[in-house]
């Protein structure tokens, strides 16, 4: 049941990201044609925003529908970092139509051009009323969360302030026959697009460079696992990082000899699951300090050579080391210990 409704969920996103879609390419395609014939800059920038709007709808549609393939061959993570990569390139696609409109607007205070402010009214009113239909049905998808529909929803509210700002314009325009107003409103709107495009792309770079997410704290859930469970004494050589929406973690935990080393591990990944909504995690077992308890992945290949002679204590096979049990008999235990949930 689980199942088909996550299936379910997935066929609903998808519909509304393809309505949005129809929606964006028709009106976009209008108001090209009536920011040419009026001769309004706000509206030909209006097009521009849906031009992109159409491009982030079309690579979030592709994007929901590639995530949902299996891992195979050398994808193991299937092909995930897709979504991530399609809102880096629809963040940079915002930017270089924000520039190309302010460069425009700037050649226009110098040399104003005629503005048709009745057409120009009613060519921004639809579009106001398809940005509106489109921010409707992204809004009300249940796959919100998603890097790519909130790419999507940012370019079409950037599109939506556009729009609002054409109307103001036309309005101005009739009323003033200034027709600088068309430039102004075309700037303060790219300022306000240019904001959420940079959060954008500091979001999906940040992914795309394996980043922890901004809201874990890597020392502080090290020293939370250390004393929520009182087996593990120490906690070293933490990875976390994003494959889509999906936070992976590695790590190496010290611990006193246990027996029951399955269930120790069962109660690791509860946690990290529970308080940090980890659910894939690859969790290494060590009844002893690694040696080498700092990463060495910056070093050259060298170096990290050399520190692999050392760290090979905690990575060697099957290193066995003399421990001591509760009744007091010797015994080998096994230094290499792996758990991959």
């Amino acid at each position: 049941m689980a199942h088909s409704h996550h299936s379910h969920s997935d066929g609903v996103n998808r519909s509304r990201l393809l309505a949005a879609l129809v929606v964006t390419f028709v009106f976009m395609l209008a108001e090209l044609m009536g920011g040419w014939l009026s001769g309004s800059l706000a509206l030909l920038a209006d097009a521009g925003h849906m031009l992109t709007d159409a491009g982030a709808l079309l690579l979030a549609l592709l994007a929901t529908h590639f995530s949902q393939r299996k891992a195979a061959g050398h994808r193991t993570f299937g092909l995930l970092r897709l979504t991530t990569l399609a809102a880096f390139i629809n963040a940079l696609a915002l930017l270089v139509i924000t520039i190309l409109i302010v460069w425009e607007a700037i050649v226009r205070f110098r040399t104003p051009q005629p503005v048709a402010g009745g057409l120009m009214l009613g060519i921004a009113i639809a579009g106001l009323v398809s940005n509106l239909l489109c921010f409707w049905l992204l809004h009300q998808g249940q796959d919100k969360q998603n890097i790519n529909v909130r790419a999507a929803t940012l370019h079409v509210l950037g599109d939506l302030l556009g729009s609002a700002g054409a109307v103001v314009a036309a309005l101005l325009i009739m009323w003033t026959g200034w027709t600088t107003f068309d430039p102004i409103l075309s700037i303060l709107v790219s300022v306000l697009v240019v904001n959420s495009a940079r959060q954008l792309l500091q979001e999906s770079l940040r992914e795309l460079l394996e980043s922890a997410p901004p809201d874990v704290d890597i020392p502080k859930l090290s020293r939370r696992l250390t004393a929520a469970i009182a087996e593990v004494r120490n906690v070293h050589h933490v990875h976390l990082w994003q494959v889509g929406e999906k936070n992976i973690l590695t790590l190496h935990a010290q611990v006193i000899p246990n027996y029951q080393h399955d269930a120790l591990l069962q109660r690791i990944h509860q946690w990290l699951n529970e308080h940090y909504q980890i659910a894939h995690a690859t969790v290494q077992l060590e009844y002893q300090l690694c040696a080498d308890t700092q990463c060495r992945l910056g070093e050259s290949t060298a170096s990290h050579a050399h520190a692999d002679h050392d760290h090979g204590q905690c990575h060697g096979r099957e290193r066995k080391s003399r421990h001591r049990d509760a009744a007091g008999h010797d015994y080998d235990a096994e230094q290499d210990v792996h758990s991959h949930h």
